[in-house]
């Protein structure tokens, strides 16, 4: 089976890569680096030839609900459309639990890229998954006022990408299920801890005092709304674990 992966370079899209290729099958990259570019769907029919299966791993850096919805309905559109000239049968998508509860800011271009998803006519499947435990670093160097850096206060359920990945690898080999079931990581983390000790296991001694953001998406995540429900699939590696893995 030839599955191609949409930002397969990123931080989970190569894990996606690796676990199609241990499980036999072929991975197709889709990247600017292979001559692929989402936004404007150049490359795509090419790259799509004789693909059996997509998984949409595509990302942009951005806090803005216009920046966010405006790229996914653009890359995504454009996957969907060569998709179908392509005769693809079986189109996933990763998406982020809870983004129904807290529409906001990037969240809404997540929840745009799955109305486009929803209503193309290649049979698909979504995946939500919580933030990923790479997800401290990110906050740690988002946080950074002047020589200050801030720890975000928020209720996550962070999950290993590795885990993410081999799960969408495993979906890709199967039938469409429209929403698979959620997936987390194994327990709660305060997101303010996780940027806290991810610093400290980086090298950084400085003064790092925990705040809460003002915005909807900070409030929601702080109520928990991002935490999964009773149905997820939870995943194994603790975020001690993942930090324990990195040099």
């Amino acid at each position: 089976m030839r599955i191609a992966v949409a930002g397969g370079t990123g931080v989970v899209g190569r894990h996606v890569v690796e676990a199609v290729r241990a499980n036999g099958d072929e991975p197709v990259v889709l990247s600017r680096g292979t001559g692929v570019d989402l936004s404007t769907g150049a490359g795509l029919d090419a790259a799509l030839a004789g693909v059996d299966t997509v998984v949409d791993t595509s990302n942009i850096e951005t806090l803005s609900a216009k920046k966010a919805t405006r790229f996914f309905e653009s890359a995504t559109g454009n996957l969907a459309a060569a998709s179908v000239r392509a005769g693809v049968r079986h189109l996933v998508t990763l998406s982020i639990v809870g983004i129904d509860r807290m529409p906001h800011d990037y969240y809404a271009g997540k929840l745009a890229q799955e109305r486009v998803v929803e209503s193309s006519p290649v049979p698909w499947t979504i995946l939500r998954a919580t933030q990923f435990h790479e997800f401290a670093g990110q906050m740690f160097a988002r946080g950074r006022i002047g020589p200050l850096h801030v720890a975000v206060r928020a209720r996550v359920q962070p999950v290993a990408a590795r885990e993410v990945g081999a799960r969408l690898a495993a979906l890709a080999q199967g039938a469409p299920q429209g929403r698979a079931a959620d997936l987390a990581g194994p327990r709660e983390e305060r997101l303010e801890d996780m940027i806290t000790r991810y610093a400290r296991h980086t090298g950084h001694r400085g003064w790092i005092p925990s705040v809460s953001l003002p915005g909807p998406q900070l409030k929601a995540m702080r109520a928990g709304l991002a935490l999964p429900g009773a149905g997820a699939v939870l995943g194994t590696q603790t975020f001690e674990e993942w930090l324990a893995e990195l040099t």
